[in-house]
């Protein structure tokens, strides 16, 4: 994911987005576990992209707040 998509995209969106995230990290460290992990790679980009969406997502409300 790039920032600028993240930027354009709202509140609800990026939340949305987020637990989609959260879930397929949460598949990932059981078939880790099991073994079944293939693309170990994907795990860390996928908490890259938890990072991007929560920084956005702070962003926009501390320009809400202003």
């Amino acid at each position: 994911m790039i920032a600028k998509e993240l930027k354009t995209k709202t509140p609800d969106q990026l939340r949305d987005s987020l637990v989609a995230l959260k879930k397929e990290a949460f598949n990932l460290r059981f078939q880790q576990a099991t073994g079944q992990l293939e693309n170990t790679a994907r795990m860390n980009a996928i908490r890259k992209d938890v990072a991007r969406i929560k920084t956005v997502l702070t962003q926009k409300a501390a320009e809400a707040a202003k």
